[in-house]
């Protein structure tokens, strides 16, 4: 059991939006990663606690998207739906903090770390897809900033459960701690 202080722990959701909830995934079905996601916001909320909401938008066109020159390019995709990178129904609410990335990682080229050093922020709590990008990226980002990390096991998935099981089981206890929803409470 991991007790957290309201004051100084913020939750961050990584991209629990259309486009991507729409994806296939392992070890979690996307629909119970957002289940567990509104749970945990819901909880955090109830004890006063920061909620982060974070979606990645690259523009209609792909203009925002990384142009490195890599061997596996991301893919693209010729049509995607209008609202593709909205978050989904019902989970931003009042007094929320909404952030939008351009990166895999919600740290890089966006205001993240100012809106939680302005709260007094010290510890971050965090769940998302994809386990071993977006999630991964952002945890990495976080312990660089100082943060104290922690990673709900649960509140996580990605395209298969071998890359999951990696992160979880290899990187992540190496600079967060990993729970699952159930082992947090406030003190």
């Amino acid at each position: 059991m991991i007790s957290l202080t309201p004051k100084t722990t913020a939750l961050v959701l990584i991209d629990l939006q259309n486009g991507i909830l729409a994806m296939d995934t392992a070890p979690y079905p996307t629909v119970q990663v957002l289940e567990t996601g509104r749970s945990l916001a819901g909880w955090f909320r109830a004890a006063g606690a920061t909620v982060v909401l974070v979606n990645v938008d690259f523009g209609p066109d792909f203009g925002d998207a990384p142009r490195s020159l890599v061997d596996a390019p991301m893919p693209r995709g010729d049509e995607r739906p209008a609202d593709w990178s909205e978050l989904a129904d019902d989970l931003l609410e009042p007094g929320d903090l909404r952030v939008t990335k351009h990166q895999w990682g919600a740290f890089h080229g966006t205001d993240l770390d100012v809106k939680l050093r302005r709260r007094g922020i010290d510890t971050i709590v965090l769940g998302g897809i994809a386990t071993n990008f977006g999630v991964e990226s952002t945890l990495r980002a976080g312990w660089e900033h100082g943060y104290n990390m922690v990673v709900v096991e649960d509140a996580c998935t990605t395209v298969s459960e071998e890359l999951h099981q990696m992160a979880m089981n290899r990187v992540f206890p190496r600079i967060s701690r990993v729970v699952r929803a159930g082992e947090l409470n406030f003190g």
